[in-house]
């Protein structure tokens, strides 16, 4: 840890053009909204407080991102201005220190108060990957793929914040060669390496938001990772989809990454081709450079690109509410796996492996199908910054226990 909380240098990863926000508890404080500079913690309650911006102080003094993010995008952008103008001001460098805190010093919390929970299927080559492993004699992409950004209504009450240990789920689950279902532990664990946005501005039943009005409603970027008992899924998911191989559980990162931090890491989309229909269309489509990295204990396994993602953070959102499904404060929804076009850029164990016909190898000279009992994963990410440089998006980390 550095002894001065502004002795960065002009590389630091969590300089003042990243700024991530999150939650996090210390020794004789409050659970309050932090901002992360460096190695260090800032309050931002106590922050506002001390600059008599009440607004944020009030909402900034709760346990969650909640009360923030229902402030809408002008707040967002007003209160970014303002912390980075007091971060960078060498004067007033003392009332910052008052109110920061070690990182090693916190616990950090789950971000956001999910609301409700949205997974998309959105990387081309993931789902290509998928549907050659499983309809090998078939099309890989299933007819509706590219006309609409695929996904399912997944739990908000499972999703955990980074660095909780996750339990092997049981269930039912029928191999090929089983002749009727069997009940016990997951023995195909796998993970999926995600991006999350978190979304603000609560909107009726009955309207929607278009691909130009989502920019209004997208807070921010945080790394997700959707554990997924792959010979449960494969047992239930006909012919309604995902239930309770997914559901018992995904990791969020515990810091949000400001849009407006990512505005340098926007890139152009891929070709989509059929044009998709009207209301899929508009000015605001984009991907975003963002550069992750799978570690399955020491071992880095995959490096997967976003920018090669299929669908717009802002298409989800608007086909998320095309049939005047409502936005609630602290909703979120995942891009699905994210997957390259290269073998090493794939975002899951199921890919990784090819379902089990090509195990992998980790340093410790170990195999992996899919994961082992005390497997730790580690998801992190950076992107281009602002300012020039890159930034870090927080990682996301869970540890595989063995099934109760």
């Amino acid at each position: 840890m550095t002894t001065d909380p502004f002795d960065l240098s002009a590389d630091a990863l969590w300089g003042p053009d990243n700024l991530p926000y999150g939650v996090a508890s210390a020794d004789g404080h409050d659970t309050h909204v932090v901002t992360r500079l460096g190695d260090h913690v800032i309050d931002l309650a106590a922050l506002a407080t001390l600059d008599g911006y009440r607004k944020w102080a009030r909402a900034w003094s709760n346990p969650s991102l909640n009360s923030f993010i229902a402030q809408g995008r002008s707040s967002w952008t007003s209160a970014r201005d303002w912390l980075q103008q007091i971060i960078r001001d060498e004067k007033r460098r003392d009332e910052v220190r008052s109110t920061m805190h070690s990182l090693d010093k916190v616990t950090l919390h789950l971000p956001v108060e999910v609301a409700d929970y949205v997974d998309f299927y959105a990387s081309e080559q993931h789902a290509t990957n998928v549907g050659r492993i499983f309809r090998p004699d078939g099309d890989a992409l299933t007819p509706n793929w590219k006309h609409l950004p695929i996904g399912y209504h997944g739990r908000a009450g499972t999703v955990v914040v980074g660095g909780t240990d996750i339990v092997r789920p049981v269930g039912q689950r029928k191999a090929p060669q089983d002749a009727e279902p069997v009940f016990g532990p997951s023995v195909r664990l796998d993970i999926e390496a995600e991006v999350g946005f978190v979304v603000g501005g609560e909107t009726e039943l009955g309207s929607r938001v278009g691909v130009d009005e989502a920019a209004d409603h997208l807070f921010g970027v945080a790394l997700f990772n959707d554990w997924s008992a792959r010979d449960i899924q494969a047992w239930e998911y006909v012919p309604l989809g995902p239930f309770l191989g997914k559901s018992f559980a995904s990791s969020l990162s515990p810091w949000v990454t400001p849009m407006a931090a990512l505005e340098a890491a926007k890139t152009a989309l891929p070709a989509q081709d059929p044009k998709p229909l009207d209301y899929l269309l508009g000015d605001d489509l984009f991907g975003l450079d963002l550069a992750l990295e799978v570690q399955i204990n020491d071992t880095v396994v995959s490096r997967p690109p976003y920018k090669g993602m299929y669908w717009s953070p802002t298409q989800m959102l608007a086909h998320l509410t095309v049939n005047g499904a409502s936005l609630r404060d602290g909703d979120l929804f995942a891009s699905g796996t994210v997957s390259g076009d290269e073998p090493g850029e794939r975002g899951s164990l199921l890919e990784l492996a090819w379902s089990g016909r090509e195990p992998i190898t980790l340093d410790d000279g170990t195999q992996r199908s899919f994961l082992e009992d005390g497997d730790v994963v580690t998801i992190t990410a950076t992107a281009p910054a602002v300012g020039g440089g890159r930034i870090a998006l927080g990682e996301v980390r869970g540890k595989v226990l063995p099934s109760r």
